[in-house]
């Protein structure tokens, strides 16, 4: 063959090859919508059967009935996004063992490919209703998230227990549960009673949302405290525990509980539940919680939450901030935050509303109420004034933007946590809600402030519960006006989309005081080392330090970060001497005004190394000092109402 012809042959095969290659990829469709929530009632009511009497094993046992009007494709849904988590956070991953029937026949499930909360059926001709079978698995060890069954007690949460049908408003859905509980064992509830049976207890027929709302605390050790003795709706202290003991409470700590109904009733001047329910447990043993619900709030707490009581300023705040979100959060709440069902997104852009201002509140009642002292109180602030004046992270993300860690990390341990931010919509939004409040009593001369927000915007509707009060930013812009005129949407789009430098403090010094730094630390700051077994040196050498050496906080450009080191390095040695966290602080002491460095023995892996770091400015910790001639706005924002 010439060369020619073979030219030829090779062009005419580079063709057919060129020819043969394969389309580029396309994207396939997604699989069918489900079908949306309509506000329309679903037929027949759902019942729901829990067997929690296997503690040992930690296995919850669910038998579940749900009526179907008529045959054919059917969605099933398992509850994703939880009010109060902010996120979707549904523990899909604890259910085991599903199976479904009709007429006693079996049905296959499938789980829908796009959404894993979602699983179709096809309902067969004659069949009036499904029954669900299913296993929650409860974790048996913290590594598997947190432990909710223990052989003392048990924290039932509702959505992990029942499945619900697509296409109607949760409110639209009736739902009867029951539960069966361990022999002897007590249970605290905002359900109401319908009937008991041995240790089977029944509850009147609810809305699917009214369930979601309202979980459950049982055990071994219990006891029922009446924080409104006489008042027009029970408000109860349900506590469970690891021990009888620490029941014991003294009449001084259940007077400062009652007292902080009564405050909130002077603050808000409304009720938004025919009765409440504090659902306490007292125990290391059961995973720590506190999440908030519209007649009820489940917290998990320390064990030795009322021996301790001296001791622990910082864990006492969980109980007023959950009982404010009765009124913010729960019957006034962000539109963003409402959704029709359990599978619909949730927005978080007002979270420095709904958490913010419950977090400032919470605090003031704390104080108001004895549940803190006054000292205790100022104290903490200037703590976390501390915290967010020195968030570097401000630099490159706005406190708005913080919002969205709910679901970005939902609480999981960060190595640069002053660099990335995490939730400060918390303690920054109270630090905002506290430069309002001394604006507003400065403008005024004292004539109004925050409390005739609070009583304007939360106190409404004295009574009602049922059906949650949507606003948006508008509305808390214009009640803010009503109560004193001023250009409030540019005063919180400054604060909440700014990035310094620094925390917004105006409402400290305009309160009467300025964050300083000592080289004491005040009592709270003692009390929270050592209740969290930590040495925290945050504000000199950068760092904080666990029980065991190890860091577990370097603040991004301080001085430790400056001389290479990260959260995980363990220190074994300071000065050449070994380390404990007293050695740490009397070096840091006497390095003060020297030019020596400080010199640490670190272990990093199986690397050690000595590590200098420079720094001659003592020890450093946070306390509000009183601006001596100005008006004590701060004292008088946390003092009792009468």
């Amino acid at each position: 063959m010439n060369r020619a012809l073979l030219a030829a042959s090779a062009l005419v095969l580079s063709a057919g090859a060129a020819f043969a290659q394969p389309a580029p990829p396309q994207p396939l469709a997604l699989p069918p919508a489900i079908a949306a929530p309509r506000d329309t009632p679903y037929p027949g009511v759902i019942t729901l059967s829990v067997d929690a009497t296997d503690t040992d094993r930690r296995i919850v046992r669910v038998r579940e009935t749900i009526p179907v009007a008529q045959p054919g494709p059917m969605t099933l849904l398992f509850p994703a996004w939880i009010p109060g988590k902010h996120a979707p956070r549904g523990m899909i991953e604890k259910l085991a063992g599903l199976t479904i029937t009709g007429n006693g026949a079996p049905l296959a499930w499938t789980r829908d490919p796009l959404n894993v909360f979602a699983f179709h059926i096809d309902v067969p001709a004659g069949v009036k209703a499904v029954e669900l079978s299913f296993q929650h698995v409860s974790p048996t060890d913290e590594d598997q998230g947190r432990v909710t069954v223990t052989p003392e007690m048990t924290h039932v949460q509702w959505f992990s227990l029942a499945l619900y049908p697509a296409g109607h408003f949760a409110r639209q859905i009736q739902i009867a549960p029951e539960i069966r509980l361990p022999e002897g064992w007590s249970y605290a509830t905002a359900l109401e009673d319908l009937a008991k049976a041995g240790d089977t207890a029944k509850f009147k027929p609810v809305t699917f949302d009214a369930l979601m709302d309202s979980p459950l605390y049982a055990g071994r050790y219990a006891k029922k405290l009446d924080l409104d003795p006489g008042g027009r709706s029970r408000v109860t202290l349900n506590l469970v525990a690891d021990e009888a003991k620490l029941l014991d409470v003294k009449p001084a700590h259940l007077a400062a509980h009652r007292a902080m109904v009564v405050q909130a009733d002077r603050l808000f001047g409304a009720r938004h539940f025919d009765h409440y329910d504090f659902l306490v447990a007292l125990s290391d043993k059961l995973g720590g919680i506190g999440v908030e619900h519209q007649r009820s709030t489940e917290i998990g707490t320390t064990p030795r939450f009322f021996l301790d009581w001296d001791k622990l300023a910082a864990v006492r705040g969980v109980v007023p901030h959950e009982y404010v979100h009765s009124w913010n959060g729960k019957y006034r709440r962000p539109a963003d935050q409402w959704t029709a069902d359990f599978n619909t997104p949730m927005r978080n852009s007002l979270l420095w509303v709904y958490e913010g201002q419950t977090q400032y509140w919470g605090n003031v009642l704390a104080a108001r109420s004895g549940m803190s002292s006054k000292q205790e109180a100022l104290d903490a602030m200037a703590a976390m004034a501390a915290a967010y004046d020195n968030r570097v992270g401000r630099g490159w993300r706005a406190m708005q933007d913080t919002v969205h860690d709910p679901i970005i990390s939902p609480r999981q341990p960060q190595a640069w946590n002053s660099w990335q931010r995490s939730e400060d919509y918390y303690s920054e939004g109270q630090l905002i809600w506290l430069d309002a409040d001394t604006l507003i009593r400065e403008q005024s001369k004292g004539k109004k402030s925050l409390d005739d927000f609070a009583r304007a915007f939360f106190g409404v509707n004295d009574g009602a519960w049922k059906d949650p009060l949507t606003y948006d930013f508008d509305e808390v812009v214009k009640t803010l006006n009503a109560v004193h005129p001023h250009d409030w949407a540019a005063f919180l789009r400054q604060r909440l989309d700014g990035h310094g430098p620094g925390a917004p403090l105006d409402g400290v010094t305009r309160g009467g005081y300025r964050l300083v730094y000592s080289a004491t630390p005040t009592d709270y700051t003692k009390t929270e080392e050592a209740r969290r077994k930590i040495t925290d040196l945050t504000y000199s050498l950068g760092l904080v330090l666990n029980k065991d050496g190890e860091f577990t906080a370097v603040q991004w450009e301080g001085p430790a970060f400056k001389a290479g080191l990260a959260d995980g390095v363990k220190l074994i040695a300071v000065n050449g001497m070994a380390y404990d966290g007293d050695r740490l602080k009397e070096a840091v002491t006497a390095a003060k005004g020297g030019k020596a460095p400080i010199e640490l023995l670190v272990k990093a892996g199986e690397r050690y190394r000595t590590v200098p770091i420079a720094y001659h400015d003592g020890l450093r910790y946070p306390r509000f000092e009183r601006i001596v001639g100005t008006p004590a706005r701060l004292d008088d924002i946390l003092a009792a109402r009468k």
